[in-house]
C-alpha cells in the first residue's frame, strides 16, 4: 500500500527550478504583465525548456517505480502562479512525464508557508526572497543558481551533494570559526566535542530520509542481485583531520552513513564535484557554489552565520515572472521530524 504523504519523503519545488523561464520573464519584464498572459495562452502546449532541477527531480521520482508498492517519494509544485497561467506548467509536466499530480498555486503570493502542509523535506526555487523566508521560518529550502544544463537520459543513477556544517548539520562549529577567522579555534573547538554529535541543519530530514530510501534499496538488492542501485549520496565538506570525528559522530548518532564523504581541508569543492557529478549539490556558502564550467547543479542554502551579511547578487540571476508576479496581475525547516516506516 502506498505510504500517506506523512511518511513519504516530499520535495516541494517552483516552476522556476523545474523549468527555464527565461523567455517568459523577458516578456513579463519588457512587455508587461497582458502580453505574458496572452504568451502563456498562446503557448499553452509548447512545454517549457527543461531547468536546472529538472534532472534532479526527474531522477528522484524513478524512485517510486522501483517500489510501486510503497510509493515512497513525492514532488509537489508550489508555485506563485494562478491556476491559470500555471496550466502551461502542468501541461509542460504531463509532456516529460513527470508524476507531479499536487500543487499550490498561490496567485502572486509566496508559496512557502505551505512547505510543512505538504510536509515538505525540501523547497526548490530561483526565487531569492522566496527561499530567504522560508529559512527565516525554520522551513528546509535552496536556491537553485543558474547553470547550463546538461541530462544525460542514459544515466539513471541520482547523486546528490551535501556540505556538512550549516546544511546538515547546525552553524555551531562554523560560528567558532566565523569568530576571529581562525581555523585552529575550529578544530581545537571539534576536537574537544569530537563525541558530541551536531543538531541537525535545514537540510538534515532531507538527508536522512534520503539515506532511508538506501536502506530500501539495500534490502531490494538483497532480494534481487540484478536490482541497478538508483540513488548515490556524497558529503564534501572543507573539513578535514581532526575535525572529521565529529562529522562520523553525528552520522552515527543519526543512524545514517553517504555512500561517500570527502574531507576536503579547504581545496576547492569543484575538483571532487566535477568528477561526481551531482545532480544537487547543496551549500551554505556562496563561495563554494561556484564551478569553472558552470555546468554543476548548484543549490544555496541561506542560512546560519555564513549568510548573516547580505552577499551580492548575482545579475544574471534567473527569475520568472510567474514567481514575482502580484496576486491581481498573476501569471504564474524546522525540518518535518517524520521520517520514513521501516519496511
Amino acid at each position: 500500500m502506498p505510504y500517506p504523504i506523512e511518511q513519504k519523503l516530499v520535495i516541494g519545488v517552483a516552476s522556476s527550478a523545474l523549468f527555464d523561464l527565461t523567455v517568459s520573464d523577458d516578456i513579463y519584464k519588457t512587455q508587461g504583465v497582458e502580453a505574458y498572459r496572452q504568451h502563456q495562452e498562446d503557448n499553452l502546449d509548447e512545454p517549457f525548456p527543461r531547468g536546472v532541477a529538472f534532472p534532479f527531480i526527474r531522477r528522484f521520482l524513478s524512485i517510486n517505480q522501483a517500489f510501486p508498492d510503497q510509493l515512497p517519494v513525492e514532488v509537489v509544485l508550489l508555485s506563485r502562479n494562478s491556476p491559470a497561467t500555471g496550466l502551461r506548467v502542468f501541461r509542460s509536466i504531463s509532456h516529460y512525464q513527470l508524476d507531479i499530480t499536487r500543487a499550490a498555486f498561490m496567485s502572486g503570493r509566496s508559496p512557502y508557508e505551505y512547505i510543512p502542509a505538504f510536509n515538505a523535506s525540501l523547497f526548490l526555487s530561483a526565487n531569492e526572497e522566496d527561499v530567504q523566508k522560508a529559512i527565516d521560518a525554520n522551513y528546509p529550502a535552496g536556491r537553485v543558481l543558474p547553470t547550463r544544463i546538461y541530462d544525460d537520459e542514459i544515466d539513471t543513477e541520482l547523486r546528490v551533494a551535501f556540505d556538512f556544517d550549516g546544511v546538515i548539520a547546525d552553524d555551531e562549529a562554523e560560528s567558532v570559526y566565523k569568530r576571529n577567522d581562525n581555523l585552529n579555534d575550529f578544530q581545537e573547538h571539534e576536537r574537544v566535542h569530537k563525541g558530541t554529535p551536531h543538531s541537525p541543519g535545514p537540510l538534515a530530514d532531507l538527508y536522512r530520509k534520503l539515506s532511508l530510501i538506501r536502506m530500501l534499496e539495500d534490502r531490494k538488492l538483497a532480494e534481487d542481485p540484478n536490482y541497478k542501485r538508483i540513488l548515490r549520496i556524497a558529503i564534501v565538506t572543507a573539513r578535514n583531520a581532526p575535525s572529521h570525528e565529529r562529522v562520523v559522530t553525528t552520522l552515527k548518532d543519526w543512524g545514517v552513513s553517504p555512500d561517500e564523504c570527502f574531507f576536503l581541508g579547504g581545496m576547492e569543492k569543484p575538483r571532487v564535484l566535477s568528477i561526481l557529478k551531482p545532480h544537487v549539490f547543496f551549500d551554505d556558502q556562496r563561495t563554494h557554489l561556484q564551478s569553472p564550467a558552470g555546468n554543476l547543479p548548484m543549490v544555496h542554502v541561506p542560512f546560519g552565520v555564513a549568510n548573516r551579511h547580505a552577499t551580492p547578487k548575482l545579475s544574471h540571476t534567473i527569475t520568472a515572472p510567474a514567481e514575482t508576479v502580484q496576486a491581481e496581475h498573476s501569471a504564474q525547516d524546522a525540518p518535518v521530524a517524520t521520517i520514513l516506516p521501516a519496511t
